[in-house]
């Protein structure tokens, strides 16, 4: 794409996108009275403008029927997370039995480190990035310790190959293969936080496999960023969160995806009732038999009112079509990194728009808190 700096140019490519409609979905944060350049969807999506409606929607049917929500309304609150199924595996490449909507991203993380990593004297070694978001090393550190094991000797940390400012997909590949014989998970991230490098998660789940081990894929940043496709690339699992690009909400429920292969497989799983098959849920019986899919690793009934201002974003990605926003984040990204060109600065996310999400992460020398201040105040 041929870019230029004119404001001429910037208010043409609106006037021609075809999804320029969708910004008026979105409560945008006022600045000094007028609309803000909103950046931070990286940490927090704005809030779809159908969010208070979809909200007071369950408010009164907790209001009206109580108990009976569970089983009567328009949206009975018993079958409430299969709403998601359908965006979910819209979003993830993946069967609607293969994804769920619950809990938060870590404690699925922990959920899924409990069934995919299982240490034996031979593979006992997670592999994770470097500088990987923090709460994936807290949980592989805290799970690597419950097994018995040292997180020192058991925890492989990739950084980048020498030449490379960060850790990309070829390091990682070069690690898989370096402690191939005893590896028994990769956990590695879709689009990497702090860098913005996509990682193919496709390569790295046949290099894991080639080499006898899982591979399990923390989508925090790559859910609503990129298309995936989880099933086709035979990734073992994945979690997520909802608050980031998905427009959950602060704290909202999370997500997971587990591999059709190991639906109702042997693996040990921390159960929960919501996870017992709903033929039979409500008889209590004391022995738990999991329900097929993603949805034999539940816990507990999920959180309604949260979930209820998660339905509309999704319903908003399902129109607008993944392949269309990733097409306008790459036009986005290089046209932000054309105008950054010659400025004082060091761009480190890959400049190959294939090999990154929607971010260009950038080191300017001798930057203090005033930069950033100062850029808040615009």
């Amino acid at each position: 794409m041929h870019y230029d700096t004119s404001s001429d140019f910037a208010q043409d490519c609106d006037r021609h996108d075809p999804l320029s409609a969708f910004r008026a979905q979105f409560h945008i944060p006022l600045y000094q009275g007028q609309p803000s350049t909103y950046l931070c969807g990286h940490s927090l999506g704005l809030q779809p403008r159908r969010v208070a409606a979809d909200l007071m929607a369950e408010l009164d049917t907790w209001q009206q029927l109580a108990v009976a929500g569970h089983f009567a309304g328009e949206r009975p609150w018993m079958h409430y997370h299969t709403l998601f199924r359908a965006p979910f595996a819209h979003l993830t490449g993946a069967a609607p039995e293969e994804v769920v909507a619950m809990n938060s991203l870590t404690a699925n993380l922990h959920l899924m480190l409990t069934s995919f990593y299982r240490p034996s004297a031979a593979r006992y070694k997670i592999l994770i990035e470097a500088q990987a978001f923090p709460s994936d090393r807290y949980a592989v550190a805290s799970q690597i310790a419950l097994h018995g094991l040292d997180p020192a000797a058991c925890l492989v940390e990739v950084g980048p190959l020498p030449g490379s400012a960060v850790t990309d997909t070829q390091a990682l590949l070069a690690a898989i293969a370096e402690h191939g014989e005893t590896l028994a998970l990769v956990l590695v991230s879709g689009v990497q936080y702090y860098s913005g490098v996509a990682f193919d998660l496709a390569a790295l789940t046949a290099a894991a496999h080639a080499h006898g081990a899982l591979l399990g894929a923390h989508l925090a940043h790559a859910i609503g960023n990129l298309p995936l496709q989880l099933h086709a690339w035979d990734v073992d699992f994945a979690v997520w969160c909802t608050y980031k690009y998905l427009n959950g909400g602060p704290g909202n429920v999370g997500g997971c995806f587990v591999h059709a292969r190991h639906s109702l497989t042997d693996r040990p799983r921390l159960a929960g009732w919501w996870g017992h098959d709903p033929q039979t849920r409500f008889r209590m019986p004391s022995e738990f038999v999991p329900t097929p899919g993603a949805d034999g690793w539940q816990l507990s009934n999920p959180p309604v009112l949260a979930l209820a201002a998660l339905r509309a974003s999704l319903e908003l990605f399902l129109a607008a079509d993944m392949t269309r926003l990733r097409a306008k984040s790459e036009a986005l990204t290089g046209y932000l990194e054309f105008l950054l060109q010659g400025l004082p600065l060091e761009q480190i996310t890959p400049r190959d728009p294939a090999a990154r999400g929607c971010q260009l992460s950038i080191r300017i020398p001798g930057a203090t808190r005033a930069l950033p201040d100062a850029l808040h105040q615009q």
